[in-house]
């Protein structure tokens, strides 16, 4: 049981700096900017469609998407950035909700 606890606790880590890497590493966006997309809260426009669609529904965004963006002023760069913000916080949120379902059915189990 210790070996799979420091195994998990090692992935966790690893997860964590995943995600100060995506939304506090050197980038075209801004941490703010990155945070919002890592969070899918805060955003206006255009961004908010196209970041809703990647950590929602990724096969339903489309080129109009990003021409959208694009023409709300973000570059190529700075889209990039945003993309993989809004997948990871995606990824963190199902990943998390997983882990609580996980020690939820645990808890059931050793109640029962």
């Amino acid at each position: 049981m210790h070996h799979a606890v420091l195994a998990e606790d090692n992935k966790r880590a690893a997860y964590r700096a995943l995600q100060d890497r995506v939304v506090d590493g050197e980038g075209r966006a801004s941490p703010e900017q990155r945070a919002h997309a890592f969070s899918n809260a805060g955003l206006s426009g255009p961004l908010d469609s196209l970041l809703g669609k990647v950590a929602t529904r990724p096969a339903r965004v489309t080129d109009a998407d990003f021409a959208a963006a694009r023409a709300a002023g973000f570059s190529e760069d700075e889209l990039f950035e945003l993309v993989i913000c809004a997948a990871v916080g995606q990824s963190a949120r199902l990943y998390d909700a997983g882990l609580a379902a996980l020690a939820d059915a645990v808890a059931g189990e050793e109640d029962g």
